[in-house]
């Protein structure tokens, strides 16, 4: 019989979508007022003529973005009504490969956007960023929930064993299959209709949520009246805060805040009100009242994913996560993070106890708090080893890390040879582009570095890619390195802390993930991996920030070019277990938190008013109610669970640290940082994106399963014998 048209398996509202981007009626949700712009003067409508595809970042305009997003939703819908409309017999080209081709403008424009919305927004991208996510959770519902075009894959998926395929074009059709399951392809047509109006209430919740988060960043930075109060920051730091003060509050000055709990300055302000009232802001964040409280979208997108994992026939959201996960279910991740709780608390209790007896040594009078920690963690540090951070940061000047160091790492295990273009479009002045060619010559990628903090910009550090390598559409990639390091007064160095420069050689593992790329469909390029893995390049990248070819390479003092001292470098490398307990526990703590939310079903979801007493509740139920280590994400700040793409996956840090310390092993077994070994990595898993599963690259890299005891060992968190060896926490 003949096939069905797309159209009519089309929900009502993707008609209209339809039918808007046409420009037959009004859009769904209005954009802003924006200058009608000729389609032959958007530029996003055409493929980028710039090297590797860069987008010309220099041409494209606010008001380009909705027509092309319009154009390209239209265009993908006529590609797969090709597809669904063709009178041959499905095949693996005419359907799964077609759909690999398809949305090219589209994931162009998206690709673009949602990348200069994290790194550079304003109130125009806001603005079309609310209109538009609604608008695309309907555009791939539109296409994932169409019965006719899943009855062709479904054909295939059936037929798998006798097309003759290939290992990557076995594994696209076998991924394709369970995505269209996963978003609800047999699900009856009554239940598509509740499913896409999940997913479209899901869409705006986050991306309001990240909105929100970032606003209250701007909004909650601290404003100091006198610079006395600024006792223990450097000149130069006294200088940026005064620079970040004099358009808005003159005279005085402004601490910025980060997305994490702990913030920068914490760990040199000597007058304690002032650490106070930093910690207290940073922690009120998100659940104060005002425009910005997110309490009531916690709950309401906690909810909402709860009923869409539901409808889908999973216990809870973070069932579903799982399944498709490497970890596979929430029961590996609760014995995971049951077996790490107790070692880390324990640890993070004594590490409090010392910093307690430094307190009461000086006659401090008050009893350590989360406001304190950073601060008498140095003290402790210095008493312990005669050295604070401070003494590092004149050795860990910007460039000379990342030419000196985060290059010169790739070079040296990849060959990779780096060439900073000057010539190119960058969206804004502090971000630098490199041409990154391989041993031979042959040109690989494009990376942008854009390192530096600035109110557009959300908090954190994360790797994106402009344009995603595939054999199949014949493209390079083009990635981008985000940090947020606060930018000093003009003419003054950039110096890291320690914590700045391992971020540096973590983005840059990403980095790798993404430009080694080497697969045919786009579906699998680069770090398109389950995100339990794809932290794991850029952790085990982390091991060179300290290898001493490296090391020696960079860490050399901004004024004078000496190397770091051995002295001083000794002092560096025994402190690496130090203060683990810390670390481990703020990471913990908000992993529990997020698998707290998202093992919930959608009748045990507290209201707005019970948010933040579940998020106590939580921890002190799992023995991680200490007041000093504040989760590392609270709730209404937490943009991994709420807003991006780890709702119940923060776990994934973790996860893929376990994989990590087992692969620092390894090179520490077969010599380290050679050529060979970095060839090896690059071949049987940097360049295989998700063409494989994702174990199992781990595996024939590796030569063994995973163990636990490494990544123990790293963060210094052996039980001593007789601790208890598992918490309560079950979920």
């Amino acid at each position: 019989m003949a096939k069905p048209s797309i159209f009519p398996s089309l929900s009502l509202a993707l008609v209209t979508l339809l039918t808007a981007s046409l420009g037959l009626m009004a859009p769904l949700a209005a954009a802003p007022a924006a200058t009608p712009t000729p389609v032959t003067a958007n530029p996003l409508l055409t493929e980028s003529t710039l090297p590797y595809h860069l987008p010309p970042f220099d041409l494209i305009k606010e008001e380009h973005y909705t027509p092309a997003f319009e154009e390209g939703m239209a265009q993908q819908l006529k590609e797969v009504a090709a597809i669904v409309d063709n009178a041959e017999a499905p095949t693996f080209e005419n359907t799964i490969v077609a759909l690999e081709r398809s949305g090219q403008l589209l994931n162009r424009v998206d690709a673009i956007f949602s990348n200069l919305t994290g790194a550079n927004s304003n109130p125009a991208l806001e603005a079309i960023d609310s209109a538009m996510a609604p608008r695309l959770a309907a555009h791939e519902d539109a296409i994932k929930l169409n019965s006719a075009l899943f009855v062709r894959i479904q054909t295939l998926y059936d037929a798998r064993k006798d097309l003759g395929l290939n290992r990557e074009s076995l594994w696209l059709l076998e991924r394709y299959h369970l995505d269209y399951i996963r978003a609800g392809a047999k699900l009856a047509e009554t239940d598509k209709v509740k499913l896409k109006a999940l997913n479209a209430q899901i869409a705006t919740l986050q991306t309001t949520f990240s909105q929100q988060v970032q606003k209250e960043k701007n909004a909650d930075a601290l404003i100091v009246d006198t610079q006395a109060e600024l006792a223990g920051l450097s000149d130069t730091e006294i200088a940026a805060a005064a620079a970040k003060a004099a358009k808005n509050h003159p005279g005085k000055y402004l601490l910025p805040l980060l997305n994490t709990s702990g913030q920068p300055a914490l760990v040199s302000l000597q007058n304690r009100a002032v650490r106070e009232r930093l910690m207290a802001a940073s922690l009120a964040r998100g659940s104060h009242g005002g425009p910005n409280d997110n309490r009531a979208l916690v709950s309401q997108l906690v909810r909402a994913r709860a009923e869409r994992a539901a409808l889908l026939g999973y216990a809870t959201h973070a069932d579903y996560q799982l399944e498709d996960q490497t970890a596979k279910s929430v029961k590996t991740i609760n014995k995971l993070l049951a077996d790490l709780a107790p070692p880390a608390v324990a640890n993070a209790r004594r590490e409090a106890a010392e910093m307690q007896a430094i307190i009461d040594r000086e006659k401090g009078g008050f009893t350590l708090g989360a406001a304190d920690w950073a601060l008498y963690t140095e003290k402790v540090r210095t008493s312990k080893y005669a050295f604070d951070e401070s003494q590092l940061r004149p050795y860990f000047e910007l460039n000379h890390v990342l030419i000196d160091g985060v290059f010169f790492a790739a070079h040296q295990l990849y060959g990779l040879n780096f060439k900073e273009r000057h010539d190119l479009p960058v969206y804004h002045p502090d971000v630098r582009v490199f041409e990154v060619f391989n041993a031979d010559g042959s040109p690989l990628a494009l990376v942008l570095i854009d390192y530096y903090a600035r109110p557009s910009k959300r908090g954190g550090a994360w790797m994106n890619a402009y344009v995603s390598q595939s054999e199949l559409l014949g493209v390079k990639p083009v990635v981008a390195n985000h940090l947020n390091i606060p930018k000093p007064a003009d003419g003054q160095p950039t110096l890291l802390t320690a914590d700045e420069v391992k971020t540096a050689f973590h983005e840059f593992g990403h980095a790798l993930h993404g430009m080694f790329s080497h697969v045919k469909y786009p579906r699998f390029s680069g770090t398109r991996v389950p995100r339990d893995f794809v932290e794991f390049p850029s952790q085990a990248n982390e091991m060179w920030r300290f290898w001493p070819e490296v090391l020696q390479r960079y860490a050399k003092h901004y004024q004078t070019g000496e190397p770091m001292p051995a002295v001083l470098l000794e002092k560096l490398l025994s402190t690496q277990k130090f203060n683990q307990g810390h670390e481990t526990t703020e990471q913990l703590a908000a992993t529990l938190l997020d698998q707290a939310w998202y093992q919930l079903k959608a009748d045990q979801v507290p209201g707005p008013d019970g948010v933040v007493a579940f998020e106590a509740a939580t921890l002190r139920r799992v023995g991680m109610d200490f007041a000093p280590v504040p989760p590392r994400y609270r709730t209404t700040y937490f943009s991994h669970a709420f807003a991006g793409g780890y709702s119940a996956g923060y776990y994934s840090y973790l996860w893929s640290e376990v994989l990590a310390a087992d692969t620092t092993e390894w090179f520490k077994l077969h010599g380290g940082l050679t050529r060979t070994n970095g060839d090896r990595f690059r071949s049987t898993l940097l360049s295989r994106g998700g063409s494989q599963d994702a174990m199992s690259l781990f595996i024939n890299f590796t030569g063994g399963e995973p163990q636990l005891e490494p990544l123990l060992q790293k963060r210094g968190l052996e039980q001593p014998p007789g601790e208890k060896k598992s918490s309560d926490y079950d979920g």
